[in-house]
């Protein structure tokens, strides 16, 4: 039994209060439904930029009413200090999603994208820390590596930023390490990297590319491919994502705390493959479709290859990635499926 397993018998029979904020959206819904399948009692933060109530309508028919009882949703605003005051009280745990994401929108909206990045988050440390919490697990960024050429990506090496929306997250780290050795705060950071899975949107001019493009080939039109094709990254299934928070807010290992962790499978995967495996997936699935991918010019800011070394998180937090891209990508397909054709 891991780490992760010990950790899911355990949770029920310590209920705990966890807050997450960006709860509507597609990281923080995925955490919502497995606490409140763990009988955990668990406040929600948001403000509904990029979150629907969709998702928290769906994580209801997933549990059981009495689970759903221990949910408090707040409807307010990071940037607003009062909202995180409020969303902190008598909390054990935070899990901080809550952001603007998107390297395209931080270079079409640099303002707003600072302002809830960095705004926002100094905000909920302050709370969090004033409420003392345990601990203060928030979502980073593989964006922060930048330029630094090496694979795989190893988190003492980073180079600049190269976009707002990575400056921001880098922000993020300094802040929380400022607050960890100033005022003794448990902080702990995840840069995920490409993470996929259900309840991630398909829509919008933001929508990240397997959801996108499983949408697009559903519904028989063209898939664009920003570049050769030959770009990669280290996608990341959300339930490993979710294992990921829950093993660094609660874990007891000294060493563990106030880091910073890659959260990712440790592979690669080029965009003309993703194209490969999620036609194949469709197949499998009794969607055919044909129709090879239309190339276009790279897209601003975007880093050519990126691939994470998850042994840090292994070692210190006992994280143990269980589902690679094409697992992930078949467990998530009925739900892809299911929701475009409701569109």
């Amino acid at each position: 039994m891991n780490a992760y397993q010990q950790l899911l018998e355990q949770l029920p029979q310590q209920p705990k209060t966890w807050l997450i904020t960006g709860v509507a959206g597609f990281i923080g819904s995925n955490l919502l439904e497995t606490l409140l399948k763990l009988n955990q009692k668990v406040v929600g933060l948001d403000n509904f930029a990029t979150g629907h109530q969709h998702n928290l309508d769906e994580v209801q028919s997933l549990v059981s009413p009495e689970q759903w009882a221990g949910f408090n949703f707040i409807h307010g605003d990071i940037r607003n200090l009062e909202d995180c005051q409020t969303a902190c009280e008598g909390v054990d745990y935070v899990l901080h999603q809550a952001a603007l994401g998107s390297v395209p929108r931080s270079i079409n909206d640099p303002i707003t994208t600072n302002s809830t990045n960095i705004d926002g988050f100094l905000n909920m440390l302050v709370a969090a820390r004033d409420a003392k919490v345990q601990s203060f697990t928030y979502a980073a960024s593989s964006s922060t590596y930048g330029d630094h050429p090496a694979l795989p990506k190893v988190e003492d090496n980073i180079g600049k930023p190269l976009s707002p929306y990575a400056v921001t997250k880098y922000v993020n780290e300094l802040y929380a390490d400022v607050f960890a050795k100033t005022y003794g705060f448990n902080c702990i950071g995840l840069r995920y990297f490409n993470v996929f899975g259900k309840r991630q949107d398909p829509n919008g001019a933001y929508a990240a590319v397997i959801p996108k493009w499983t949408a697009a080939m559903i519904q028989g039109e063209n898939v664009f491919i920003n570049g050769d094709g030959a770009t990669s990254r280290d996608f990341c299934y959300i339930d490993n994502t979710v294992q990921a928070n829950l093993l660094a807010a609660t874990t007891t290992n000294p060493d563990a705390r106030n880091q910073v962790y890659n959260v990712a499978v440790g592979d690669r995967t080029t965009l003309n493959q993703l194209f490969e495996a999620i036609q194949s997936a469709l197949n499998e699935n009794g969607i055919d479709h044909s129709k090879k991918p239309v190339y276009r010019e790279f897209r601003a800011g975007d880093v050519r290859h990126s691939q994470a070394d998850v042994s840090k998180a292994k070692t210190l937090l006992g994280y143990d990635a269980e589902f690679v891209i094409k697992d992930g990508i078949a467990k998530a397909m009925p739900w892809y499926i299911e929701l475009t054709n409701q569109i």
